[in-house]
């Protein structure tokens, strides 16, 4: 659930109206509700009370260092795939030992950067990596802690670009190929094995998939530890889903019981990286329309915000329900929501039935709280927009809109 409500039909965050927001911040804007967020983080951790558990929330998700900060307080630890995450991770305060750090491809640089703040353990996907970390390692006289990512070829059924656990994807080590690299990386003093783990995609909204994988896991668990291999974290990743349109996803309670059940005599810390399903459906884009045109028989909702602001629909094709900031009777119509950008590919909806809008009126494009502000851009040179924080009647603007200083900051407009 979330709180964005109507009340006296006007649309609130919590305690505050959009409108009187929109007034103070200017539109566009990424606008997330505090108790939404805890009230998710609280459902998801208690889902897995019954066992040894960390919740590593992934930082790709939505990074704002209030957004981390907060989730550091209830207790969460970190998920990162790159440097830039890890510092995020670091200047909201959190633990180095609560931080995991996953992603096929680490620079030396990052590397470097997780062996010297110490963190709980990198996530390895492929013999390559391994060679790099542990001569990283020797070169820093440091010990590596680390778990490997393994592939189960499960299929998520989910969208192909956010579906990450099939053999042809570009992600984890084959399963039948881990044995060996463990046995490798038990041979070195500069690595440390912690786990082991998976990951098989995102938005994913049926059990099943979670239940296969998590079975082809136990049985590499049991036969590691027959083998010899200490395995004291079992690394499941994220991926469940959330509402946007008509899926029902299974509720963390649900999915929190199957896990409870698989691994409770595995006598193993489970690491969790919840993303979408903590974040996604706690913040909404709010935008003002432009104005609106008809094409022969097509019609058009112009609105200030673009695919550079939140471009899930032009890149994936995904839904997002767009509300009315005032319901109101009216005549409702087909038309395609589109921002200002010069592109084709610039919409936020097609062929959606919607209520018939004005200039001026504000709309609220729903469950964008997940891959929205850190997938945005400048294109078209559009500054990226403000992120505003509601808790109860307190507004905080938790970043700022940017001005055309920061567009062209770090450039030069002298010839080479």
């Amino acid at each position: 659930m979330h709180y964005f409500h109507y009340k006296k039909n006007k649309l609130y965050c919590e305690d505050v109206s959009i409108a009187a927001l929109a007034r103070q911040v200017g539109t566009p804007f990424y606008l997330y509700s505090q108790a939404t967020l805890e009230r998710h983080f609280t459902v998801f951790d208690r889902a897995f009370s019954g066992i040894p558990h960390l919740i590593c929330y992934s930082v790709k998700a939505s990074s704002n260092l209030a957004i981390l900060k907060l989730f550091l307080k209830m207790g969460a630890g970190f998920d990162i795939v790159s440097g830039g995450e890890l510092m995020r991770a670091l200047k909201a305060g959190g633990a180095p030992r609560k931080i995991v750090f996953s992603g096929v491809g680490k620079s030396e640089d990052e590397i470097d950067l997780g062996l010297q703040r110490d963190i709980l353990q990198f996530n390895v996907e492929s013999e390559t990596e391994l060679q790099i970390l542990e001569a990283r390692a020797r070169a820093l006289k440091k010990v590596a802690r680390i778990s490997f990512r393994v592939n189960p070829d499960v299929d998520p059924k989910t969208h192909p670009y956010i579906s990450t656990g099939l053999s042809q994807h570009k992600f984890g080590i084959p399963i039948e190929a881990a044995p060996a690299l463990y046995r490798k990386a038990r041979r070195s003093p500069y690595l440390s094995i912690t786990g082991i783990g998976y990951h098989i995609g995102s938005q994913i909204t049926q059990v099943d998939p979670f239940v296969d994988a998590l079975t082809r896991l136990k049985r590499m668990v049991v036969n590691l530890k027959s083998s010899g291999t200490t395995i004291r974290h079992l690394d499941l990743g994220g991926g469940l889903g959330i509402r946007y349109n008509d899926e029902v996803p299974p509720h963390p309670d649900d999915y929190g019981k199957i896990v409870v059940d698989l691994v409770k005599d595995l006598d193993c810390t489970v690491l969790l990286e919840p993303g979408r399903v903590l974040v996604g459906n706690a913040g909404i884009l709010v935008t003002r329309v432009l104005l609106t045109k008809r094409n022969r028989d097509k019609n058009f909702i112009v609105i200030d915000a673009a695919m550079n602001d939140l471009v899930r629909p032009s890149l994936y094709g995904s839904y997002h329900g767009i509300q009315p900031e005032t319901l109101t009777r009216r005549a409702r119509w087909i038309a395609d929501v589109v921002g200002p950008i010069c592109e084709s590919g610039d919409f936020l909806a097609r062929a959606r039935q919607m209520p018939v809008v004005k200039r001026g009126e504000l709309l609220a494009i729903m469950s964008a709280g997940a891959y929205g502000f850190v997938l945005a851009s400048n294109y078209n040179s559009r500054p990226r927009i403000p992120e505003v924080m509601v808790k109860g009647t307190t507004v905080k603007v938790i970043r700022k809109r940017e001005s055309f200083k920061d567009l062209i900051r770090g450039e030069s407009a002298n010839a080479v």
